[in-house]
């Protein structure tokens, strides 16, 4: 298998490209740090075409091993011929190697299994030649009988098992029925309860399996999960007969009647059985592989929010029986004071609540308030907002998704940062942090658990890790990160740095002081060349009195920075008081591949440079809209149909979309609804975090549900 070929023609990149990224993933180098700073070697791949290429590489060099292993196994039982070799070495797929394998593994006892032990191969050898009739047959068994075989018809039956099972081991037979049932079986599913629940829809469901779409295998498998459902694949049993008929019956058969006995034993008993349990498991894994893609965009798209910068902000996680949870923190996310109030109820303290709250609020200047959409929050919008209107000083409030704040103030790292602090508090902290920046505050929670997704606790879990895990390094490390304020969970997402290394940081940090140059990391215990390599590029120091250390340009191309600035008359000080606005343009005008060879870089690394030393400092997130600011509340009592909002997308499924139009239940864009254009998916047009307009076409106030259009 030439891997190379196979990778550039399925991501339609030249070969020597690929031969490039195998060659630096298989060097150590991270993917953040090929995409950003190898861009000559890759053709400025980007991390999510990096991850997927390293992903089939994997799979693709596990497929090869695979095949080593089952030639020697086949070759050791004295059972490899050259057609089965040259099969096996012609294998595209793990299943379709399996399947070639089949016949060759060991099997659990199985009725054939005992007929061969009892001596039926043979017999079972002349049944399927099919020279013979069924009289001829009777009369050639006798010679099999035995103690533990006594009749003729003992014989046959176990030699019918024997070819049965050989049958069902088919590679050709498995591969045929398979297309036949993928081209024309159903999925079913039927009440297991007469109990109703929200799988209601699926009680009496049938779909063509080349058609049912990945949202449904899983809410199907999940109300099976929960015995509500039974759920099955239904085959057009004629065509699957046929098929192997044609396939194990000869033209001149003199026992058609007894293989077509033997062919319908072993689809029934056999082969279905096998197949359905693949069928659903393939579907399965297509549908999660489908969800896990759409939560990570999501996720990515949720991260990479902008922050909300400079502003002193007030937390507010909303409850009834133990209170509503507040923490102010200042611009650099600093606690400044917290308290418990009590509006909501039962015990509707408001005016006390409005008093303690005002008091806050003018003692430290709090200009936002981030409220927590979790239980209480309907109540908890509704007081501020009369609060609101009360205050003699500007200030807004923001829903904020409160996803995984309970996770992350009851863990480990939680108590470590604020141990004076009982959970609740840790909350309304992070409901506050998240607003002000949400990549930073977002890093300290499984990415699972934040809950922009769909079925993301049916995912398998190893694989689920991976892809959010990828997410979250992509998103650190195109931001950037402070090094001198970043949290450990926060530097361990970037290239090159582990959670040890991050705790060695943090402990040199302490002990040291702040950074003032990016070469001091080579001081950091266990922090060796390669791993500086990875990281420095991601890491920022705005206190440096280099100011190439506050930027993106990594340390390798100093030298090339430098010598851009001395070509077009720039100074280091011009960097730092944003004077390079024309730089680009005048790397153009001069021609950009002249000046990458003055510089010793290739022209993708200059071009960056350039962008760098335009901006430096530059946050890529502030170019994003920020989230609606809101001084008032609506309810679903107050929409009415055809009336125009404007949202916020929280979240993006197969079948649309969930938009925050501010009044606490998120309406339904369905994807029919988002656009005039065919789509086949809404992140096709959506993203978390999008400010949209939208019009109320249909509210249903007992179900809560609310449905929008973003239709003209």
């Amino acid at each position: 298998m030439d891997i190379l070929k196979i990778l550039s023609e399925e991501f339609e990149i030249k070969g020597k490209y690929v031969g490039n990224i195998i060659s630096l993933i298989d060097e150590g180098n991270t993917i953040p740090f090929i995409a950003r700073y190898r861009k000559e070697l890759t053709n400025s791949c980007d991390d999510q075409v990096l991850r997927k290429l390293n992903d089939r590489l994997t799979y693709l060099r596990n497929l090869e091993k695979r095949k080593e292993e089952i030639i020697a196994s086949i070759d050791s039982q004295g059972k490899l011929t050259e057609e089965l070799s040259k099969a096996i070495a012609e294998a595209q797929t793990l299943a379709t190697l399996e399947d070639l394998y089949r016949p060759y593994k060991q099997k659990k006892k199985t009725r054939a299994s005992v007929a061969k032990e009892r001596g039926l191969e043979p017999l079972s050898d002349i049944i399927f030649e099919q020279k013979t009739d069924i009289s001829g047959i009777l009369k050639e068994a006798e010679s099999f009988i035995t103690e533990e075989v006594p009749t003729a018809l003992d014989a046959v039956d176990g030699a019918k098992d024997i070819i049965a099972e050989n049958i069902s081991d088919s590679a050709d037979g498995r591969k045929y029925l398979k297309r036949i049932l993928n081209k024309s079986g159903l999925i079913e599913s039927v009440a297991n309860t007469e109990e109703d629940s929200v799988y209601k829809m699926y009680y009496d469901y049938k779909e063509p399996l080349r058609t049912v779409p990945g949202h449904r295998v899983l809410a199907m498998n999940r109300g099976e999960k929960e015995e509500f459902l039974k759920v099955s694949v239904v085959p057009d049993v004629d065509a699957c007969i046929d098929s192997l008929t044609r396939l194990f019956v000869k033209k001149t058969s003199a026992c058609s009647e007894l293989m077509s006995e033997i062919i319908l034993d072993s689809f029934k008993r056999l082969i279905f059985p096998s197949l359905e349990r693949e069928i659903r498991a393939e579907l399965t894994e297509k549908a999660s592989e489908k969800a896990i893609d759409v939560f990570g965009q999501n996720l990515k798209s949720y991260l990479m929010q902008p922050p909300i910068k400079g502003k002193v902000t007030m937390g507010f996680d909303p409850a009834y029986r133990t209170g509503c949870k507040i923490a102010v923190v200042d611009p650099l996310s600093n606690v400044l004071d917290t308290c418990v109030v009590y509006p909501t109820p039962p015990q509707n303290k408001t005016e006390e609540a409005k008093k303690t709250l005002t008091s806050l609020i003018k003692k430290h200047g709090v200009e936002v308030i981030s409220i927590g959409n979790g239980t209480a929050s309907k109540e908890s919008e509704i007081f501020v907002a009369e609060l609101i209107k009360e205050l003699d000083v500007p200030v807004s409030y923001v829903m904020t998704n409160e996803a995984g704040a309970s996770v992350y103030s009851a863990s480990k790292l939680g108590a470590e940062e604020f141990p004076e602090f009982d959970v609740s508090l840790r909350s309304a902290v992070s409901i506050a942090r998240r607003l002000q920046d949400p990549l930073s505050e977002l890093v300290k929670i499984e990415p699972q658990a934040i809950g922009v997704g769909q079925y993301q606790h049916d995912m398998p879990k190893k694989q689920l890790d991976s892809s959010l895990g990828g997410v979250v390094e992509e998103c650190v490390n195109s931001v950037g990160v402070d090094l001198n304020t970043a949290s450990p969970s926060l530097l361990s997402y970037v290239a090159g740095i582990t959670s040890a290394t991050a705790r060695n940081i943090m402990t040199y940090r302490a002990e040291n002081g702040a950074f003032t140059s990016r070469a001091q990391l080579k001081k950091v215990p266990k922090l060796g060349p390669k791993a500086f390599e990875q990281c420095a590029g991601f890491l920022r120091i705005p206190e440096s009195k280099n100011i190439l250390d506050n930027t993106a340009v990594h340390p390798e191309s100093y030298s090339a920075a430098q010598k851009l600035l001395e070509i077009f008359g720039y100074s280091e000080k011009d960097v730092k008081e944003n004077k390079l606005s024309g730089l680009k343009d005048k790397v153009m005008a001069k021609g950009i591949k002249e000046v990458a060879e003055l510089c010793g870089v290739g022209e993708l690394t200059l071009s960056d440079i350039a962008d760098e030393l335009e901006k430096p400092g530059r946050d890529i997130r502030d170019s994003l809209e920020k989230p609606i600011l809101r001084t008032d509340v609506m309810s679903i009592k107050d929409l009415t149909k055809g009336m125009k909002m404007t949202g916020t997308v929280r979240n993006v499924i197969d079948f649309g979309a969930f938009v925050d139009i501010g009044v606490h239940q998120d309406g339904l864009v369905h994807i029919s609804q988002i656009t005039d254009r065919y789509i086949k998916h809404p992140l096709e047009v959506l993203k978390v975090g999008d400010i949209v307009n939208v019009t109320v076409i249909d509210v249903d106030e007992g179900k809560n549900r609310i449905s929008l259009s973003m239709k003209e």
